[in-house]
This record gives structure tokens, C-alpha cells and sequence, in this order.
């Protein structure tokens, strides 16, 4: 066989345990008895990076900037490792249905509902309390200062982002390189979730973390556009007049393109661990209300659907 060949097989294999897993998260996600007894894997990175945050993320900003390149490439070479090793083992046909099971931990269908929807029950309820806490599992942003309508519409931005985040771009990795392909980028979203950032602590030690994200989410964060503006009719001349006005290269295509479908305004600034970050706004007509985060979930759900019967379709015809 060639190489393309080799590929393409690998692609038709990867995209029916994809569309196994897709369904299978969805319905059982992460169930929260597991959880108790063996943490989710990306708990595990989480504080892998976070051990080297605290030995490597001290001295000048060429020193961080250094240490946040090698901490970048840990998280390649681990993971990818740990991704080969599991594949080599589950080879044949009872390995498979572990092989899904290990897929489904890296996608977020069903936990990003949920997070969503504990946001949202609160805020129907008028409980602000209970939807800042909630609220802050799921945003980067400082939450102690929002009221209800600011908190609708971060909960919102968060849905759009994540949808890329969680579940496109980890289906479109593992699509086209397994579970190397899946571990890695999970690691390397992790990192860009904690130490990815534009403030004062991170600005340099996460550099590195940020622009391999960025990489490794570009062509996903286009897909998610699409599928949201499928989803919700009316986010396409939004996503391409707006998307590259967000700090970030990916971002913005699929938070604007859910402005668009909802004919809502979000983005603008917001304080990160206490700083100010200003962005610009996304979209026309008023900010998001609790309305228009149940309406985003609607979308969202109709966007995962349509993710899964992208993989159903490119696995017949492959």
C-alpha cells in the first residue's frame, strides 16, 4: 500500500470508532461515579502542567518563554506516546470497544450540555449565585463581578468556543491520527485553558501553549463555524465579517457565527485573574439574555448532530 492509501484506510477505521464514540459520549458521557473513583484523563494533564507551571514559569520573560516551549513539547511527546502504546495493544476486535471507550474521555458532547444547562436552570430560577458558580467551571474570566445578563452572555460564548474546543477539534484529530492524534491536542487544550493566557503570570510561559492550540485548532475552529451556521440559519455573514476580530485566530469563527444564528452581540472585554483584556464585540443586536443562551443550546445540539452524520457519511463512503 502507499502512503495515501495507508491514510486513507487509517481515516475509515478512525472514523467508525469516531462515530461510535460520538454516540456513546453523548449518552453516558463521564459518569460522575467513575469520576469519583478514577479521575478523567484530562485531570491528569491538568496537573501535569500544572507541577510544571510551578517549577518552570519563574525568571525573565526569556526564561518562561524557554520553559514554556519544553513544557509544550512534553505534552506532545507523552501523550503521543501513551496514544501509540494503547493502539498497538488494542488492535483486534475486543480491543475496539475499549479503544471507543478511551475516545469518548476526550470528547465533551454530553459534559458541555450539562455545564451549559447548570448555568442556565439558576439563571431561570434567579438564583445569580448558583449561576456564577456554575458559571466559573466553565469561563477563564473573572465571574464575581457579572449580573445575570453578563453571565448569560459569557455562558453563551463559552458553548460557541467549546463546541470547537471539546468536541470538533478532538473528533477531527482523532479522525486523522487516532488516539496520538486525540491525546495530544487534549493536552495541548489543556494547557492553552490554564496557561494560555494574555496576563501578567502567563503572557510568556504560555505563549508557546497558546500558538500550538492555535495551530492545531485552525482548520477545526472553520468546521464548527460551519456546522453552527447550518445549525442556526442566519450566523453566515456574521462568522465571515466578524471571526477575525477576536484575539484569537479560531475563536471567533464559531463564537460569531453563533452571534449570527442567535442576531445577538457578543464578545467585548472582560477582566482574566484580575486584569482587563479588551476585545472587540462580535455580531449585531442586543447581548445574550437567558433566552438566547436556551436558544444556543438548541443550536449546539443540532450541531453535534450534524457532526455525527459528517462521520457517518465520510465512513460509507470511504
Amino acid at each position: 500500500m502507499t502512503l495515501w492509501e495507508t491514510f486513507v484506510a487509517s481515516v475509515e477505521v478512525n472514523s467508525m470508532i469516531l462515530l461510535a464514540a460520538l454516540i456513546l459520549e453523548a449518552m453516558i458521557g463521564y459518569p460522575d461515579n467513575l469520576h469519583r473513583k478514577i479521575p478523567h484523563p484530562v485531570t491528569w494533564i491538568g496537573r501535569l502542567i500544572s507541577g510544571m507551571d510551578r517549577r518552570w514559569n519563574t525568571g525573565s520573560a526569556a526564561v518562561r518563554r524557554r520553559s514554556g516551549i519544553g513544557t509544550v513539547l512534553v505534552l506532545i511527546l507523552l501523550p503521543a506516546a501513551a496514544g501509540f502504546l494503547l493502539e498497538a495493544v488494542l488492535t483486534r476486535w475486543p480491543g475496539m470497544v475499549i479503544l471507543i471507550i478511551i475516545a469518548t474521555t476526550g470528547l465533551a458532547q454530553r459534559s458541555l450540555y450539562s455545564h451549559v444547562r447548570n448555568v442556565l436552570n439558576p439563571l431561570h430560577q434567579g438564583d445569580v449565585p448558583g449561576a456564577r458558580q456554575a458559571l466559573s467551571m466553565i469561563v477563564g474570566r473573572d465571574t464575581e463581578r457579572l449580573d445575570e445578563q453578563a453571565m448569560a452572555s459569557a455562558a453563551t460564548e463559552s458553548l460557541a468556543e467549546s463546541f470547537c474546543d471539546g468536541i470538533v477539534a478532538p473528533a477531527f484529530w482523532f479522525l486523522i491520527a487516532g488516539l496520538p492524534g486525540l491525546f495530544v491536542f487534549k493536552a495541548i487544550s489543556t494547557a492553552d485553558s490554564q496557561i494560555g493566557h494574555l496576563d501578567t503570570r502567563y503572557r510568556d510561559f504560555g505563549w508557546a501553549a497558546a500558538r500550538a492550540d492555535d495551530a492545531m485548532n485552525y482548520i477545526p475552529a472553520r468546521m464548527a463555524g460551519f456546522l453552527i451556521c447550518i445549525a442556526g440559519p442566519g450566523g453566515w455573514r456574521v462568522m465571515f465579517r466578524d471571526a477575525r476580530k477576536h484575539l484569537s485566530p479560531n475563536a471567533g469563527w464559531s463564537e460569531a457565527a453563533m452571534a449570527g444564528a442567535l442576531s445577538v452581540e457578543m464578545g467585548g472585554g472582560a477582566f482574566y485573574d484580575g486584569d482587563w483584556i479588551e476585545r472587540e464585540n462580535l455580531g449585531d443586536g442586543p447581548r445574550p439574555q437567558t433566552r438566547e443562551l436556551a436558544d444556543a443550546l438548541r443550536v449546539y445540539l443540532r450541531a453535534c448532530l450534524l457532526l455525527w452524520i459528517l462521520i457517518g457519511v465520510l465512513a460509507w463512503l470511504l
